[in-house]
């Protein structure tokens, strides 16, 4: 199987402001996956895809070889995911002249995963046969229990299947997707337009491993825990 490892950093961050390359725990946020994936020893190829020149020459200094300069279309607030990362894939594979049979992106937004949760996701995708692999942890909250919305005044359970359910416990068991690890096979992820369909497999990690920096309040959280485990 010939792998290739995506890493795609969008500038101007609205959330938390340049949070692609600020400092944490000594190293700007990137660089956390750009490690990861070159310590795995998983990949033929990495490649990081940015619009910004500024995340561009922090890639550089960590010594990734492939940098793709983003085209303004996948560059916006609402560009959806998979399309960055099909032309990454796309452009890779024109300027190496090889076609790859797997994809991973890694999100530069959640670096407490591990090496061997790269190790583990590869491997699953390649032992069975699915279109793709997506990571989770298991929701905090759940919409058969205790999340809730108003519809034309009422406030009502997100979802219902039927039964009262009491305890959390007793509902349904649900995931958040904690928007760290995804893996596609080549020709899947070029036939797709979502992270999920009827033939993709989910891979669990634990929450202490699934915080996803969309917030200021997440970048202190996940900065107090690398500091922690760099100690």
């Amino acid at each position: 199987m010939k792998r290739l490892c995506t890493i795609c950093a969008r500038g101007g961050s609205k959330g938390v402001e340049n949070k692609n390359i600020r400092i944490i725990a000594g190293k700007p946020l990137i660089a956390y996956s750009i490690i990861q994936a070159r310590e795995s020893g998983m990949f033929d190829a990495i490649v990081v895809s940015s619009d910004s020149m500024d995340i561009i020459d922090v890639a550089r200094k960590y010594e990734v070889k492939n940098i793709i300069k983003r085209p303004n279309q996948y560059a916006t607030d609402d560009a959806p995911k998979v399309p960055v990362i099909q032309h990454a894939l796309i452009k890779m594979e024109e300027v190496l002249s090889c076609r790859f049979d797997v994809v991973v992106d890694l999100d530069v937004t959640s670096p407490l995963r591990n090496i061997s949760d790269i190790k583990n996701v590869v491997e699953l995708l390649e032992a069975n046969k699915v279109s793709n692999i997506i990571t989770v942890t298991k929701a905090r909250r759940n919409p058969y229990f205790n999340v809730v919305e108003k519809i034309d005044g009422k406030v009502k359970l997100v979802k219902e299947n039927g039964r009262n359910i009491y305890c959390r416990q007793r509902a349904p068991l649900c995931y958040d997707l904690n928007a760290s690890i995804y893996a596609w096979y080549r020709d899947e992820l070029l036939n797709s337009n979502t992270v999920y369909n009827d033939n993709t497999m989910i891979y669990e990690m634990p929450a202490h491993r699934s915080i996803d920096i969309d917030s200021e309040f997440d970048f202190k959280i996940v900065k107090f825990l690398m500091e922690d485990i760099n100690e």
